[in-house]
This record gives C-alpha cells, structure tokens and sequence, in this order.
C-alpha cells in the first residue's frame, strides 16, 4: 500500500475535470466547466468568506441588530437608562397595586363590608432617652 504524499495531493488538486450539462433530448451540451479541484475550493471559500462578511456587515450597519439578542443594547448610557427606567416602572406598579388594594378598602368600609385589618402588636423597642 502506498503513502500518499504531498507531491501525490498537489497533482490531484490540480488536476482537470470537465462538468458537462446536456439537454436530456437532444444531447446537445448547454454548458461546460473545466474545474480543478483547487479552483473549486477556492471559488466555495471566497463565496462563504463574503457571505459572512455581508451578513456581518447588515447586523452592524442596519438596525436589524436591534432584534437580535444581545447585540443591540446600545451604549453604556442607553443601559443605564434603561435601567433606572425599569426602577421606576418596578416601583410604580407597585405604588399602583398599593393604592388599588386602599381603595377596594375604602369601598368596603363604605359598603358597611368588614374588612381585614393587621391587629398583630408590634414588639418596639423602648425609649432609652434620659434627657427629659
């Protein structure tokens, strides 16, 4: 058995081929190519190599990297402000379910309805003050 070497790979990808297309009926040939394996790769690898350098392109230059997770955060400032923007929001509701639930009790009471009340004693701590 032989040991290809790189002498014996280098005359294989340069060796040539023809790819024919013919018409089925005629077997006139529309189109013909002579290729070698080398120009093969080399046409597969600039087209894959522009093609991710387009896609990367349209994600960097356009808004589209706005839909995209995690690329479209914008600057440090944006965040920031997006940040205490979510604070706010978080603490508004809150205020919001707050005043809700006093004036669902406020209607009870109006309504004669009883209503729950937190009767539990509070333990506080006693005042230590000696300046009096």
């Amino acid at each position: 058995m032989e040991i290809p070497t790189v002498n014996t790979t280098l005359k294989r990808l340069r060796n040539h081929y023809r790819i024919v297309i013919m018409n089925e009926d005629t077997f006139e040939e529309v189109v013909k190519f002579k290729l070698t394996r080398i120009s093969v790769y080399i046409v597969s690898s600039t087209i894959f190599i522009l093609l991710v350098g387009l896609t990367s392109a349209l994600i960097v230059f356009t808004p589209l990297k706005y839909y995209l997770p995690g690329t479209g955060m914008g600057t440090a400032k944006e965040v920031k402000q997006y940040r205490a923007l979510k604070v706010r929001t978080d603490s508004m509701e809150q205020a919001l379910k707050y005043q809700d639930s006093y004036l669902k009790n406020i209607v009870k009471v109006l309504e004669g309805k009883t209503i729950l009340i937190d009767t539990n004693k509070l333990a506080l701590p006693k005042d230590t003050d000696t300046s009096n």
